[in-house]
């Protein structure tokens, strides 16, 4: 019951968020949404609703949207300039990669991060390892080590003390 109420209220808040200024004929409408959503699949989406309801974490992921941000707009020039250079200078392949994040949220924030980030996209986890498999545009190492300094552990930081 508790997943389901947490599911409930971050449903309701984006939707009012989304439908801003709030009308009511848009909140009657959301809480329907919300509660048809709630009802199919309220157990599916929250497996330990005790971590939203630590205000530290939430602090924790504002210090890491900037971060997210800032390593998107550095691959993405990254990869612009090497699109737009003559010699086309790729070395694209795959990398394992380790992480001792454990949770199923934080590996998934941690693999859409990798992902939405260009130049690497995240192609399989391996959770009882705790390996990832990174599609890598310009893989600079093949070591399990070096690679995850330079792919990883510039998000796992915050990530760890956000969902473990």
């Amino acid at each position: 019951m508790k997943k389901r109420l947490v599911l409930f209220i971050f449903l309701a808040i984006v939707w009012t968020l989304l439908c801003w200024p709030p009308e009511p004929q848009h909140a009657i409408v959301g809480l329907i949404v919300c509660i048809a959503v709630v009802l199919m699949t309220g157990g599916l989406f929250i497996t330990r609703p005790h971590v939203f309801t630590h205000p530290v974490r939430y602090v924790y992921f504002l210090q890491f949207l900037p971060v997210f941000i800032w390593e998107c707009i550095k691959a993405n020039v990254d990869v612009a300039c090497r699109v737009i250079h003559p010699g086309l200078p790729i070395k694209p392949g795959i990398v394992k990669v380790q992480t001792s994040l454990k949770s199923e949220t934080g590996l998934t924030f941690l693999a859409n991060a990798i992902t939405l980030t260009p130049g690497t996209m995240t192609v399989d986890i391996d959770r009882e390892n705790g390996f990832l498999y990174i599609h890598w545009i310009s893989v600079k190492s093949q070591n399990v080590e070096e690679a995850t300094q330079l792919i990883v552990k510039r998000f796992e930081k915050i990530l760890s003390k956000i969902f473990e």
